[in-house]
């Protein structure tokens, strides 16, 4: 029996937990304001609220209902655009998309409204830049996106209104309705499923969902996302530790991780939609071994070490240079999940990039994507860490390339050697993301852009 909070109503269902959500609140419970639209996560138009109790507050993050199963939502609070209208009128954020003309043909509009409650709910709410990353994964085919910018302005202005938004001065400015006093309380109340650890284990679904949506809807599932046992982002020992279901946005707002990493907002924006990163995790992103997964370039630039733990506790360590085997084929015996990665503290001198290029800048796969990570000792290059994506049949780590580079001055004509080293490593194939010689040339052109 899986148990949550839809708005206001208490859900007690017998579906399969990798039943989708999007389905289940269309279809079960006959909630039509959430759309059916793309059910890749690449839309928004299914976009609801996962509320989940931490501490004793509800924590509110937008996803993508098509690829959530139910066993992802057990014991939180769902909130789709049905349950957001505080009294029989428009709430501000509805009122600033009517006035500004930010609708349409209506399609798209409860997943805006639904991700604009949720930049509300976050703790940068009223900063405009934030406002627009909170819809980066909804899509609108006939505004032209201005209208619904000026309305996100009025938004994100309205909120400044406050020096907090708490849950009191949403409920009191008709942002949400009253029986969120109560979720907290009614949260606490529920009976969290009982985790099945012999099923075929899942992260955030927005990669499997998409691949075999009727294969994994009738499957045994194990749960990890909600798992603390891989849950957290910690710093000690000289190490930075990221349990394996840490989601890519607990990354890029990590303390930890914008401490090291100042641009790492930046970087991330460019990796999916906010409502993907709420959901996908980090060793999914590994063990998909996709030749261009994003998370995994990033951390390869790390030179990261994996923890792999099987069902008797046992333990062993793996470089992630060293986990792809071939294409799509990772070191993981039967039995074996990702516990954790980690890597060395960041020292003085240390610098690092990342560059991506795609058809498209933001939600989209890479054609070439690269990272690197370098520390400095009286302007010697002491140890170099480079990665490269979209060039071979698994993500590229550069070894050549770094000891030619050990030891030596980042000057012109040594980063202009180690490039012809560096194409000397992959030999990449034509495809739809881009034909060998522009990867080959695009490739240079970004590991020149790593030492700029």
């Amino acid at each position: 029996m899986i148990q949550f909070i839809l708005n206001n109503k208490l859900i007690k269902t017998e579906k399969s937990a990798s039943y989708i959500l999007l389905d289940f609140i269309r279809y079960d419970q006959h909630l039509k304001g959430t759309k059916s639209g793309c059910r890749e996560g690449d839309c928004g138009a299914c976009t609801v609220l996962v509320g989940t109790l931490e501490n004793g507050k509800v924590n509110y993050k937008s996803v993508a209902s098509c690829l959530t199963p139910l066993g992802n939502i057990a014991g939180k609070h769902v909130v789709t655009v049905e349950g957001l209208n505080a009294d029989k009128g428009l709430n501000p954020i509805q009122h600033a998309l009517d006035e500004h003309a930010g609708t349409q043909c209506g399609f798209c509009t409860p997943g805006f409204v639904v991700s604009l409650t949720g930049h509300a709910l976050s703790k940068n709410f009223g900063k405009y830049d934030e406002a627009i990353n909170s819809v980066s994964g909804n899509i609108c085919r006939c505004t032209g996106y201005k209208s619904i910018e000026r309305a996100t302005k009025d938004i994100a202005d309205g909120l400044k209104a406050t020096e907090e938004n708490s849950q009191d001065w949403l409920i009191k400015n008709k942002y949400l309705p009253e029986y969120f006093y109560d979720i907290a309380n009614r949260l606490a109340a529920i009976e969290n499923l009982p985790r099945n650890k012999n099923g075929k284990i899942m992260g955030g679904g927005t990669d499997l969902y998409v691949q075999k949506p009727d294969e994994i809807s009738d499957a045994e599932i194990s749960f990890a996302l909600n798992n603390p046992e891989l849950k957290g982002i910690s710093e000690e020992n000289g190490e930075i530790t990221v349990g394996a279901a840490v989601t890519a946005n607990e990354i890029m707002y990590s303390d930890i991780f914008n401490k090291y990493f100042p641009e790492i907002k930046t970087w991330f924006k460019l990796i999916s939609s906010e409502q993907i990163r709420n959901a996908g995790t980090v060793a999914g992103n590994f063990v998909n071994a996709s030749p261009i997964g994003d998370l995994t370039i990033f951390f390869l630039a790390l030179n990261a070490e994996l923890t792999v733990t099987n069902n008797e506790n046992k333990e062993r360590k793996i470089l992630l240079k060293d986990f792809f085997k071939s294409y799509k084929q990772v070191d993981l015996n039967k039995g074996e999940i990702i516990k954790n990665l980690k890597f060395k503290i960041p020292k003085e001198n240390f610098k690092f990039n990342f560059e991506k290029v795609s058809k498209r800048t933001y939600m989209d796969i890479a054609s070439v994507n690269t990272a690197v990570s370098y520390t400095l000792a009286n302007d010697f290059i002491e140890d170099i860490h480079i990665s490269g994506g979209g060039l071979a049949a698994i993500p590229k780590y550069f070894d050549k390339t770094r000891n030619f580079l050990k030891g030596k001055k980042p000057t012109k004509e040594n980063i202009r050697a180690a490039s012809d080293i560096l194409l000397s490593e992959v030999s990449p194939i034509s495809d739809i993301r881009g034909s060998k010689e522009y990867k080959q040339l695009l490739l240079k052109q970004l590991f020149f852009a790593h030492f700029e």
